[in-house]
């Protein structure tokens, strides 16, 4: 079996997101085996419905990195994170971040474990469960996910998880002013953040939200 190779500019693609983004170049090679490792696997396992390596570098490497400034320490729990997205790149580019993956899908799951033991990423682990069946009560600073649900549904499967004081960083498209305005009572938005991902057009927005 010849080598899985990404297409030609990729990985300028993927330096350039990191300059702008004013990110370590040194983030680059691991961030690439991951994106050679999962665009393999998409090709059999469909893991993602983004199959352009392109595409993949500006909506979901450089779009998941978007929230390190966020996180430097703690522990994440990144719910219905599917290949791993954001927890991979942010367990990459965070190495004081202790990050759980939690995923029911069990292909997504394999993935998962396969690019975390290539990666050699000690600051994570694989949590083959629905959210809402993980028994790690309170065991969270953070919480955060990227394409699950509303903020309440999210709170619903998933808010059990977070310590007293913790946040849930939840990325979001357009200001999600309907979602904010449905929050269960106790929970309070803190800070709603505009979002730079290079080359990605549209609005992006962190939701910053305080649980009870």
């Amino acid at each position: 079996m010849t080598e899985h190779t990404l297409p030609a500019g990729v990985a300028a693609a993927l330096e350039r997101g990191l300059a702008a983004m004013d990110l370590d170049a040194a983030l680059a090679p691991p961030l690439l085996t991951y994106l050679t490792l999962l665009d393999r696997w998409n090709r059999t396992y469909n893991l993602t419905a983004i199959r352009d390596p392109m595409e993949m570098v500006t909506r979901h490497l450089l779009d998941s990195l978007a929230m390190q400034p966020f996180l430097e320490s703690g522990t994440l729990a990144d719910l219905g994170t599917g290949p791993g997205l954001p927890g991979i790149p942010l367990a990459i580019a965070r190495p004081q971040l202790q990050v759980t993956l939690v995923e029911s899908n069990g292909k997504k799951a394999r993935f998962m474990r396969e690019a975390v033991r290539q990666l050699g990423l000690g600051n994570a682990r694989v949590a083959e469960s629905r959210a809402e069946a993980l028994a790690e009560p309170g065991a969270y600073d953070h919480l955060t996910a990227r394409a699950m649900d509303t903020l309440a549904g999210i709170i619903q499967v998933g808010g059990h998880l977070l310590r007293p004081g913790g946040r849930l960083l939840a990325m979001k498209g357009v200001h999600p002013h309907d979602e904010i305005a449905q929050l269960p009572s106790g929970w309070q938005v803190e800070q709603v953040l505009p979002l730079h991902v290079p080359g990605l057009t549209g609005e992006r927005h962190l939701v910053v939200v305080a649980g009870p």
